[in-house]
C-alpha cells in the first residue's frame, strides 16, 4: 500500500532571522495579502516572538508577492470572521504595545487596513510604486484600525483629513513629502533596504530602544512635566545598566560594544 505526500498547510505569515532582525511576511498573495482572522493571529505570534526573544532587536513587516496589504479580508469578514486579536486589535498589532521597533517595508498597495500597519510601525520604507490609501468612507466605514487616530498626528490636519475624507491614494513620492515614509527605494527594493535600516538600529543599545519608544508613546498624551519626569526614570535606569557602561567602555575603547540587554 502506497502513501502519497500531502501538501503542507497554507503559512499566512511567514517569519525568518537575519542577525537580530526578524523578517514577519503576510503570506496570502492570492489575496493580495488581505488579513483574516488566521493572519491575524500569525501577526500577534510573530510580534510577541520578537519582543519575547533578546536575540532580536528589530523587526520587519512586509507583504509577499510585490503587495504590502490590502486591509481586511471583506469576504472572510462576510463569513463573520474578525481581523482583529483582543487586546491587539487590527491584525493583532495596530493596537498592540510592541516593545521593539518595528520596519514596514512596503511594495505595492497598502490600502485601508495596510496602511494603518504602516502606520503602527516605526519606520517605513516604501518602493517607488507603493500606494497609500483609506477608502474605508467609500464602503459606509471609517478607518478605525488607526487611520483615524494616527494620520492626524503623522500630518497636518486638513492633509488628513483629505485622505481620510476623500480615500484617495497617495504614491510613495507624495508620502515621503508628507512625512509618512523613511525612505523611497526602486521597486523590489523596500525589503532589503528596510533590513539594512532594521540592522542599522539593531546595532544600538536594546533597553536605550525601548525606551525611545516608550517614551515617543508617552509624550504625544501627557503634559511636558510629566514627560521629563518619566524620562527622568528612564534615564536613571540606563545608567544604571550594564549597557551604558559597556557603551563608555567601547567608546574609549574605540571598538564596537557588546550589548547584552541588561
Amino acid at each position: 500500500m502506497s502513501s502519497s505526500a500531502q501538501p503542507a498547510p497554507e503559512t499566512p505569515v511567514r517569519t525568518h532571522r537575519t542577525g537580530g532582525v526578524l523578517v514577519i511576511t503576510i503570506d496570502r498573495p492570492h489575496a493580495r495579502n488581505a488579513i483574516d482572522a488566521e493572519c491575524a493571529r500569525g501577526l500577534a505570534a510573530a510580534c510577541e516572538q520578537l519582543d519575547a526573544d533578546p536575540d532580536l532587536r528589530v523587526g520587519v513587516l512586509t507583504g509577499a508577492g510585490g503587495v504590502f496589504s490590502a486591509g481586511m479580508d471583506l469576504k472572510a469578514a462576510a463569513r463573520g470572521e474578525s481581523a482583529a486579536v483582543p487586546g491587539r486589535g487590527f491584525a493583532g498589532i495596530t493596537e498592540a504595545a510592541i516593545a521593539k521597533p518595528l520596519v514596514a517595508a512596503v511594495e505595492g498597495p497598502a490600502f485601508g487596513g495596510g496602511f494603518e500597519l504602516a502606520l503602527a510601525c516605526d519606520l517605513v520604507v516604501a518602493a517607488e510604486g507603493a500606494r497609500f490609501a483609506l477608502p474605508e468612507v467609500r464602503r459606509g466605514l471609517i478607518a478605525g484600525g488607526g487611520g483615524v487616530v494616527r494620520l492626524p498626528r503623522r500630518v497636518p490636519y486638513h492633509l488628513a483629513m483629505e485622505l481620510l475624507l476623500t480615500g484617495r491614494a497617495v504614491d510613495a513620492a507624495e508620502a515621503r513629502s508628507l512625512g509618512l515614509v523613511n525612505r523611497v527605494v526602486a521597486d523590489g527594493e523596500a525589503l532589503s533596504a528596510a533590513t539594512g535600516l532594521a540592522a542599522q538600529v539593531a546595532g544600538n543599545a536594546p533597553l536605550a530602544l525601548g525606551a525611545v519608544k516608550r517614551m515617543v508613546a508617552l509624550s504625544g498624551g501627557v503634559p511636558e512635566a510629566d514627560a521629563f519626569a518619566a524620562q527622568r526614570q528612564e534615564v536613571r535606569a540606563l545608567l544604571g545598566s550594564a549597557d551604558f557602561a559597556e557603551g563608555a567602555r567601547a567608546f574609549a575603547e574605540k571598538r564596537e560594544p557588546d550589548w547584552t540587554g541588561r
